[in-house]
């Protein structure tokens, strides 16, 4: 048998107007030529959350390994360099590696976006999330940069934590989104449930604002030199700290017996299942820390903890309804127009 010749495949040509159109918007360009897989949209959210979480581990390794001033300024890692040398050793190399992580991140809400923007039918939610996570991102690097340059003030630190959370929220929410339709929501459970856990995301949020407070008030400020500490006992607002984890542990143990009592469908009593458990661990991981004389190795844990905890705190929040497919939102002549500016 004789074997049939390779075949050229032939690559189209791109013309003048190709050319202007992917210049002028080349969003709207790759979405004219790209329809990605469903799996495809959900795993580029799922990117998103993933480098959210693992640029709260890293920032916290430059803190815990006294590397915050490693690079002593921003946007350049040194008057003279913009990378890192090898005369500032180790500490000098993680937090350089850190902001190179960052661009790594913007990655992954790039991606997030191209294929929220590509999926077919148009979904304009998805894509406005996508760019909120990206917006998030570029204002998160500059405060980043900030904290550098006021000498790793403890209310800057505490800041740029915040808002990696609402990084972590937003990027959440897009990836429950992608697997949604987009009609309007139904709730799954009465009001009365749905306060209760509107009180759990309160104090869930005071929890993390409480926690960035017993950091910054903490023995690791992120740097060997003399670096601002917050003025407050640092032993009473940990306690705080910890009497708000009771208290969210708590609600969250109400919350999964109440829906047990009313018989709420298996999404949302999994996700609080899920929760509760998470909460233990993140609990005992505290509890030996505080009696350990804080390890870097167990304090690390506890900041990766604080991050899954805020994203299953939110799953039990958005499994609370449900959202059907709907008549697809297909964007006219305007919406491309505003595509183009942004």
């Amino acid at each position: 048998m004789h074997k049939r010749p390779p075949t050229m495949v032939r690559v189209p040509n791109v013309t003048r107007a190709d050319a202007s159109a992917a210049l002028r918007n080349p969003l709207a360009f790759i979405a004219g030529r790209w329809t990605p897989q469903p799996r495809t949209v959900r795993r580029a959210a799922l990117s998103a959350v993933v480098m959210s979480v693992l640029i709260v581990v890293t920032g916290g390794a430059v803190r815990l390994t006294g590397s915050g001033l490693g690079c002593p300024t921003w946007p350049k890692c040194t008057a003279d360099s913009l990378t890192a040398t090898s005369e500032m050793g180790v500490h000098g190399a993680i937090e350089f590696g850190n902001r190179m992580l960052t661009y790594v991140l913007c990655a992954a809400v790039g991606w997030a976006i191209i294929a929220a923007r590509s999926a077919k039918p148009y979904r304009r939610g998805l894509v406005r999330l996508g760019w909120a996570q990206f917006w998030i991102v570029m204002s998160n690097a500059v405060l980043g940069g900030i904290v550098v340059l006021v000498g790793l003030n403890p209310y800057t630190v505490a800041a740029h934590f915040v808002a990696t959370s609402a990084l972590i929220a937003v990027a959440t929410v897009m990836w429950q989104r992608v697997r949604e339709g987009d009609a309007p929501p139904r709730p799954l459970v009465g009001k009365a449930v749905q306060q209760l856990v509107w009180f759990l995301v309160a104090a869930a949020v005071l929890l993390i604002l409480v926690g960035t407070v017993v950091t910054g008030a903490g023995p690791h400020a992120g740097d060997s030199s003399e670096v601002e500490r917050m003025p407050v006992d640092w032993e009473t607002v940990t306690k705080l700290h910890a009497v708000l984890a009771w208290i969210v542990v708590t609600l969250t143990f109400a919350l999964w017996f109440v829906l047990k009592a009313v018989d709420a469908p298996k999404g949302p009593l999994s996700r609080t299942r899920e929760l509760f458990l998470i909460l233990l661990a993140q609990g005992v991981i505290g509890y030996v820390q505080y009696f350990t004389d804080l390890p870097e190795v167990l304090v690390g844990l506890h900041m990766l903890g604080s991050a899954v905890m805020w994203i299953w705190v939110l799953r039990v929040v958005l499994s609370l309804r449900e959202r059907p497919e709907a008549v697809a939102d297909v964007p006219g002549p305007a919406a491309e127009a505003n595509l183009t500016k942004a």
